[in-house]
């Protein structure tokens, strides 16, 4: 099939390189316009329009899929197809109609669960054991149409939303050209997703990524690891703003009823500790061990290299002036 794929940041990079591999003709790219970024607002090209340069494949880049202009473009490539991962922009219905099969979106959990901007990020913080991805064809609705393939993917206790997603693009990309392939077979079954079940995923703002002491600490744990490493989780301490990468919940059974102080029992939501062998934060239940931090304007660094410099008193607490 002559395909057009629509993507733009570094998790569709994988699915133009399965289609670049398969038997399905490539014709052009559909991406964001070029971001400003920097001190310098230097423009900044998505990570699918390298690609599609280094493969030396048209890139269309419309302010908006719905643009005449864009519309006229796409029509003249007469693509069977064009598959989409995470593009980051609605397509209006006159795009959706150009391609005969229409357009199949891969979207990286397991619908009707996480429909939205950041699946994977709150498949995390909700603690869910098993996600997924989906190919299923695009609707003006918010991933609501029907799924055309799906596979599954365990939650490791440890995994951070990063994780996750670099384990998810590549299969989901295997997952993407099979459902390509069996659309153009005529063997493909498109079924509806059922009205149960459905939970929304929004993009994350930066607030839904600072960290709440006065959680338990299994939430304050799946928020660190869901906010990694975008948009990042944070606390505050002494009013400047303090990026933590994942934490680690002291397990209950190192931590009793009657134990000294030095191991971190009666802490308070939020309050530090600094032991010979970990920086330990009190949450609403246990603490929970510090592992990288990255004070404003340096460099990530190990908790105990940041709290030898900052010399925390006993008990200071961070997100205070939060």
């Amino acid at each position: 099939m002559r395909v057009v794929l629509a993507g733009t940041p570094a998790p569709a990079v994988p699915s133009l390189r399965a289609l670049l591999a398969s038997s399905h003709e490539v014709v052009a790219v559909v991406t964001r316009p070029d971001a400003r970024a920097g001190r310098g607002r230097r423009a900044v090209t998505s990570p699918v329009k390298e690609l599609a340069l280094e493969a030396d494949l048209p890139v269309l880049a419309p302010e908006r899929p719905g643009d005449e202009a864009f519309l006229a473009e796409l029509a003249d490539l007469a693509p069977d197809c064009v598959p989409v991962v995470a593009y980051g922009a609605l397509v209006p219905r006159r795009a959706l109609d150009v391609p005969r099969h229409g357009w199949v979106n891969l979207h990286f959990s397991l619908l009707p669960r996480w429909r939205g901007a950041a699946p994977v990020q709150h498949a995390v913080l909700a603690g869910d054991p098993v996600t997924g991805a989906c190919a299923f064809r695009l609707e003006e609705g918010l991933d609501t149409g029907p799924v055309l393939g799906s596979l599954e993917e365990p939650v490791g206790p440890r995994d951070t939303a990063g994780d996750l997603l670099e384990r998810l693009a590549p299969a989901g990309a295997d997952l993407l050209v099979r459902v390509l392939d069996a659309l153009e077979a005529g063997t493909a079954r498109a079924v509806p997703q059922p009205a149960d079940g459905v939970t929304l995923a929004p993009k994350l703002r930066p607030d839904d990524a600072r960290v709440r002491w006065e959680d338990d600490a299994a939430a304050v744990d799946r928020r660190v690891r869901g906010c990694t490493p975008a948009p990042g989780a944070w606390t505050t301490f002494r009013g400047q703003r303090l990026r933590l990468g994942p934490v680690e919940p002291v397990p209950a059974d190192a931590v009793s009823a009657d134990a000294a102080p030095e191991d971190g029992a009666a802490l308070g939501p939020g309050a530090l500790r600094v032991t010979r062998g970990a920086v330990l934060v009190g949450t609403g239940t246990g603490p929970v061990a510090l592992g990288q931090v990255q004070p404003a304007g340096k460099r990530p660094m190990a908790a105990q290299d940041w709290a030898r410099g900052v010399r925390p008193a006993d008990d200071e607490v961070l997100g205070a002036d939060a």
